[in-house]
């Protein structure tokens, strides 16, 4: 196994003029033997009103399923005390005393180390010198990655369409954000090539993916794209950013035969790692792959802990930006965490990934049926999602029947579309808003056009955030608006 390549020639000019903090450099002789350490101005803890925390959670194994109400039968209760030697040592339990100080910027230790074993088991990153540190989840990390190596005024690329909190962080900073062309699964590496190989002036330093379940197409990029557009990334001399939320929310593709869906379903550790599809970072030999993690779709979003897994040279730089801007994520937020997985062992957290695929393969194959039975075939084309919360549909434009006479425009359709499903009582997101329209300077002549947005547009919709019930109606009521837009009703 090969160290990673040198790539801080890639950082910012802000990267590269942060220094260490001289105060948190002091900070490693706080808990030296016989040490008074009167240089910090840390709070005493026995100020601190909080003397133990004590939560619920399910036992591994999750019998009743991971949704199902907590029954004294199969709950696991997490103490945790504000002193370390009122905790259970074999728990590993990070005592309120530390966790409500100021603590390791990188995150502490005992939750660092779990998220490292689990990155290894996972990813199995091949090269020496990766490492990871704690973010506030996967918005903060972007923000982050964009501060360390970008510059106001760079240009930077992007999927054609993508998360539009994404888009705003760059464009506050004063980024181009530069489209690649999409398909049904997800970027296209040819088109990425295309721009690249025919860029002017200075080329991007980094590629943004969201490439599991992609927010907002639902599209998930193969292996074979990934080693393409990794090859691509190392001729170009770019970072890949991997924007992996829902990278565990993976399953099965689609099939209406019921029979056929209960008999691909995963069980056992091995079957549900294997059926991951290769991430990026397990395929950098370079190190040239920033991972975001995060909890906020496997745990949840208020938790706000993600972590950040690249090599060390450039994690040093993100650790020198979070000394003067979070510091660390929440101490009760890591506590809590690191007690449940400490509790549930990387075992047991692989049967809790494996209840939520269940869980969302479930929540995808009713929406999809839902979607057979309502939406006119006609005008209506989709491809299931294998991975994600989020399923996306075209609508062919042309064939409405005000096209012409509405100047050939989709977006006026899309928006009737929109208007229309409001009026039925149905709400799902116009994906035009989320798309990526920056434009470097100076202009590129070789940005490729997709032609299937000519005149079709999609739209976003969810099937994580409601009941079942709820979910088969909202898409019923849609299809009804699309069939009277379209005159099929």
């Amino acid at each position: 196994m090969t160290q990673a390549k040198d790539l801080t020639h890639l950082l910012s000019q802000e990267a590269l003029s942060r220094n260490p903090s001289r105060l948190k450099s002091a900070f490693k002789y706080y808990s030296q033997e016989g040490m008074s350490f009167l240089g910090g101005g840390l709070p005493l803890p026995d100020y601190f009103p909080f003397d133990k925390i004590i939560a619920e959670v399910p036992t591994p194994g999750f019998a009743n399923g991971i949704g199902a109400k907590i029954t004294d039968a199969d709950k696991t209760v997490i103490e945790i005390n504000k002193r370390a030697h009122d905790n259970d040592p074999q728990d590993k339990h990070i005592e309120l005393a530390r966790s409500l100080q100021y603590g390791f910027t990188e995150g502490h230790t005992e939750l660092v180390e779990f998220l490292k074993e689990h990155t290894r088991m996972i990813h199995n990153v091949p090269y020496k010198n990766w490492n990871l540190i704690t973010s506030v989840g996967s918005t903060e990390g972007w923000e982050s990655t964009l501060r360390t190596f970008v510059n106001r005024g760079d240009s930077i690329l992007v999927e054609e369409y993508t998360f539009a909190s994404a888009l705003e962080t760059a464009h506050a900073q004063g980024i181009n954000t530069i489209p690649v062309p999409m398909d049904s699964e997800g970027l296209i590496p040819d088109a990425l090539a295309t721009v690249l190989d025919g860029w002017t002036g200075p080329k991007p330093k980094l590629l943004y993916t969201i490439c599991t379940g992609q927010n907002p197409t639902g599209s998930s990029l193969s292996t074979e794209r990934r080693h393409q557009i990794y090859e691509i990334a190392k001729k170009h001399d770019i970072l890949i950013i991997e924007d992996e939320p829902y990278y565990f929310l993976q399953m099965e593709t689609y099939t209406r035969d019921k029979a056929l869906r209960e008999s691909k379903k995963v069980h056992s550790h091995e079957e549900f790692v294997k059926a991951m599809v290769p991430s990026f970072i397990s395929i950098d030999t370079e190190g040239r792959v920033i991972r975001l993690d995060s909890f906020s779709k496997v745990l949840a979003p208020g938790i706000r802990i993600g972590w950040i897994v690249g090599q060390d040279n450039l994690l040093e730089r993100f650790t020198r930006y979070h000394e003067v801007s979070i510091q660390n994520p929440s101490g009760i937020a890591q506590s809590l965490t690191n007690g449940v997985l400490q509790k549930w062992g990387q075992p047991g957290y692989l049967d809790w990934l494996i209840g939520l695929r269940a869980e969302y393969t479930h929540k995808r194959d009713v929406a999809i049926d839902a979607m057979v039975e309502n939406f006119p075939e006609e005008v209506v084309s989709y491809v299931a999602p294998v991975a994600g919360m989020f399923f996306a549909f075209n609508i062919d434009a042309s064939k409405h029947p005000k096209f012409v006479e509405l100047g050939s425009d989709p977006l006026k359709i899309e928006l009737l579309i929109y208007e229309q499903a409001i009026k039925q009582g149905s709400l799902m997101i116009p994906g035009s808003w989320f798309k990526a329209d920056g434009q470097s300077n100076p202009p590129q002549k070789h940005l490729v056009e997709n032609p299937r947005t000519k005149t079709e547009f999609f739209f976003r919709g969810t099937y994580a955030a409601i009941p079942l019930d709820e979910l088969k109606r909202g898409i019923e009521k849609f299809g009804k608006a699309i069939k009277i837009e379209f005159g099929l009703i």
